[in-house]
């Protein structure tokens, strides 16, 4: 019989521990954190070390556990923060917010703060850009609608659903997600469009039945003018 691994903050310390000895401090965060963890859960560590000349993200086994490991110094998770911010997308900023204080000598609240400030704010707004997503959206949805190939109907669906989460929540000052954060992000915003949202797509997953993303497609872009083509232009 193998050897029980450690629990995830032991495991997460003994790493920090053995690794960045002298690091100024340590985040343990993810799902392991949050309660949420699986089988295939691994530990997500950020490390701020001031030794550190550029930050890097590496990915690693040791003390029987998957660890996700981001370094970075005391100055450099900033940038980091600012293209998260851009982007819409908060990983960073969710994971030190979240997350559980390992080591600290004195800079981790004000830094988990800092997370937690840009998290409250939102991302940057959506404001000139809203008429270009409208129209890429409503190329893929003409694209779907005019589709009769059912291999292609799968990609063109999922090109549109991963649009229209993104148009949602940015047009509505919210953060975006990825991968599993997609449905938990809609969720946050809105339980009702969620479920609308998940209905359509497994609907058509499951039958091929388009008519309620299209019907939902229509519906998330009403408000904002509806679907866009004649006189659309870029760079002119």
């Amino acid at each position: 019989m193998g050897t029980e691994r450690l629990k995830p903050i032991e495991a997460a310390n003994c790493f920090i521990n053995k690794r960045f000895p002298d690091c100024q401090g340590a985040i343990l965060a993810g799902s392991v954190v949050r309660g949420q963890a699986t089988e295939t859960s691994d530990l997500d560590i950020v490390v701020f070390d001031d030794s550190v000349t550029t930050s890097y993200r590496e990915s690693l086994i040791d003390l029987g556990w998957p660890i996700e490991l981001f370094v970075h110094s005391l100055t450099s998770y900033q940038y980091i923060f600012q293209i998260d911010y851009l982007d819409g997308v908060p990983t960073m900023q969710r994971m030190i917010a979240e997350g559980l204080i390992l080591k600290d000598k004195g800079m981790m609240e004000s830094i988990k703060e800092e997370a937690k400030s840009i998290l409250e704010l939102g991302p940057e707004k959506w404001t000139d850009e809203i008429p270009n997503r409208r129209y890429f959206i409503t190329d893929v949805l003409d694209d779907f609608i005019g589709s009769n190939n059912r291999a292609e109907d799968l990609f063109i669906a999922n090109r549109l659903a991963d649009q229209l989460q993104e148009f949602i929540l940015r047009a509505n000052g919210r953060w975006v997600g990825r991968s599993k954060w997609v449905i938990r992000s809609l969720r946050l915003y809105d339980e009702k469009l969620t479920e609308d949202f998940v209905e359509a797509f497994d609907l058509f997953y499951k039958t091929g039945e388009k008519s309620k993303i299209i019907e939902l497609t229509d519906n998330v872009l009403e408000p904002y003018g509806g679907r866009l083509f004649e006189g659309f232009s870029i760079g002119r």
